[in-house]
C-alpha cells in the first residue's frame, strides 16, 4: 500500500509525530503504519524555539534514521527552509521519506500564496513521488481567518500539485465539513478534542495528526515522575528498561 492510499480508507489517517527514534519506535510498537515528526519536538531537544528553521540539518538526519523503520515517514519541513522554490526542492531531495509537511508562513507570520503554491510546485516537479500535505496557517496564526481565504490558498496549491491540504486551528464542524467538501485532496487537521476519527471522518477529514501533543505529554509525564520519586507519592507508569533497550539495540542492527 502506497502512503497516498492511506488517506482514501474509511477512517482518517491518525499520524502520531515523533521527535527522536525511541518516539518512533514507540509509536511503531503502538501499530502505527506512518509517522510524522514534530518540529517543535525536534528543534527543542536542540535547546531552540520552534520555527525560525532551526530543524533544516536536523530533519535530514532524523529521516535517514527512521526510513529504517518498516513504515511511512512524513517529515514536517517548516516553510522548506527558503524562500526561493528551487532551495526548498533541492531540500526535499535530500530527504529520505514518504511525504512532507510545508507551511505557508515564516516567522510567524503568513506568505503570499502565489510564493507558497511556487514551492508546491517546484517540490513537486523534483520530486512526484513525495505527498506533500500544504500547510494553511490562516486559523493557527488567525491572520485572514476566514474560510473564503482559506479556500483560496487551498485551491492554489492543490493546483500547484499538493497532494493533501493540512488546515491547523480549526476545531468547529462546520468549518470542517465545508474544508472538506470544497478541498478536491485529502483534509488534514490536528486532533479535536471530544471529536473521534469516526466523527472526523464523518466530517470528511482523511487524516489527523498529533502534533506536537505527544511531545509536550513526554515532558509533562517526565517532570510528574521526578516529582512522584521527590514527594514519595506512587510511581506513574513507564516503559520497562529492558523493552527500551531491546528496541534500540534492533534499531542499530538495522543499521550495520
Amino acid at each position: 500500500m502506497a502512503f497516498h492510499e492511506l488517506h482514501r480508507r474509511e477512517l482518517p489517517l491518525v499520524l502520531p509525530n515523533a521527535w527522536d527514534v525511541p518516539s518512533a519506535l514507540a509509536f511503531l510498537d503502538a501499530g502505527f503504519e506512518a509517522i510524522g515528526t514534530s518540529s517543535l519536538g525536534v528543534s527543542a531537544g536542540m535547546g531552540r524555539p520552534d520555527g525560525g528553521r532551526a530543524t533544516r540539518e536536523a530533519n535530514i538526519l532524523l529521516a535517514r534514521a527512521l526510513s529504517r523503520l518498516p513504515c511511512f515517514i512524513s517529515v514536517d519541513i517548516e516553510d522548506g527552509y527558503a524562500d526561493e522554490p528551487d532551495a526548498v526542492a533541492d531540500y526535499t531531495a535530500e530527504l529520505d521519506a514518504a511525504g512532507i509537511n510545508i507551511e505557508d508562513s515564516s516567522a510567524e507570520r503568513l506568505i503570499g500564496p502565489e510564493a507558497h503554491a511556487a514551492k508546491v510546485e517546484a517540490v513537486k516537479r523534483r520530486r512526484p513521488d513525495l505527498f506533500v500535505n500544504a500547510r494553511i496557517d490562516t486559523y493557527w496564526l488567525r491572520q485572514e481567518a476566514t474560510l473564503d481565504a482559506t479556500l483560496d490558498r487551498a485551491a492554489l496549491y492543490v493546483e500547484a500539485g499538493a497532494d493533501g491540504i493540512f488546515v491547523p486551528g480549526v476545531s468547529e464542524p462546520a468549518v470542517l465539513r465545508e474544508l472538506a467538501r470544497s478541498i478536491p485532496v485529502p483534509l488534514n487537521v490536528l486532533a479535536v478534542p471530544g471529536l473521534s476519527p469516526a466523527d472526523l471522518a464523518a466530517l470528511g477529514v482523511r487524516r489527523v495528526s498529533t502534533g506536537s501533543l505527544p511531545y509536550r505529554a513526554a515532558i509533562h509525564a517526565a517532570a510528574e515522575a521526578a516529582r512522584a520519586v521527590r514527594e514519595g507519592s506512587a510511581l506513574p507508569e513507564a516503559t520497562p528498561y529492558p523493552q527500551v533497550q531491546a528496541g534500540l539495540e534492533g534499531f542499530q542492527r538495522q543499521a550495520r
